[in-house]
């Protein structure tokens, strides 16, 4: 157990020392290297800018539910994992929304629904005419977008009233579900701009994602087992 939490604190602090790199990176123009990057910023629905948008959503929900745990429980490990997630997803969401200014780019674009960054820009940052917006049921790696939720893994406005009327161990348990389902959307969406995104310190930092987030995944199962639980599939 105390590996897994040395693991997951060390992905975490991983994830912020990119977060760090790429201010800079951004700032000077620079990938971190030394090299320069084009001058021309991305596209208003670029798989960079539609990330930023849709992913700082995302992190501002796990900073919700965890918030609401911690007034929940009194079981440290579960108030301290939540103070972790809320921080490090609170930075990076300050990040995201960060690089939208610094692009030039609304928070928020009305004629974009959630998740079409994924496979609908094409490679100068224009719309490509993907309509994917009913996410609902749609599957990414296990990351599945239910009916009532925004984008992969996120929680319904019915499961955090439930999170927020529930105590002790349930609270725990329902909280650690919800966020392993969360992580696993998560995950799917920072795989995604690592893998398409242009611009190389968001890359950075996706990847920074991905490596926290499936560390807190372990460690959330060992918690679930240790409570008599499981994840919900």
């Amino acid at each position: 157990m105390t590996r897994t939490y040395w693991a997951a604190g060390t992905a975490v602090l991983l994830a912020l020392l990119f977060a760090v790199a790429a201010t800079v990176a951004s700032a000077s123009g620079g990938d971190g290297d030394g090299s320069r990057t084009s001058s021309r910023a991305p596209g208003l629905y670029s798989p960079d800018a539609g990330f930023a948008r849709d992913m700082a959503v995302h992190h501002q929900q796990a900073v919700e539910m965890s918030f609401i745990v911690r007034d929940r429980t009194k079981d440290e490990p579960v108030r301290g994992l939540a103070y972790d997630i809320a921080n490090t997803q609170a930075n990076q969401r300050g990040m995201l929304l960060g690089w939208l200014d610094l692009w030039g780019l609304p928070k928020v674009v009305a004629d974009e629904p959630p998740m079409s960054w994924m496979g609908a820009a094409d490679e100068h940052g224009g719309h490509a005419g993907h309509d994917t917006g009913a996410m609902a049921g749609h599957d990414m790696g296990g990351a599945t977008t239910k009916p009532g939720a925004l984008m992969p893994g996120m929680a319904t406005k019915e499961e955090l009233a439930q999170l927020g009327a529930a105590e002790g161990r349930d609270a725990e348990v329902l909280y650690l579900q919800l966020m392993t389902d969360h992580h696993k959307g998560g995950v799917a969406m920072a795989q995604g701009c690592a893998a398409q995104c242009k611009t190389p310190a968001e890359r950075a930092l996706a990847q920074g994602m991905v490596e926290a987030q499936q560390s807190e995944l372990t460690l959330m199962a060992d918690m679930l087992k240790q409570r008599g639980a499981a994840t919900r599939g």
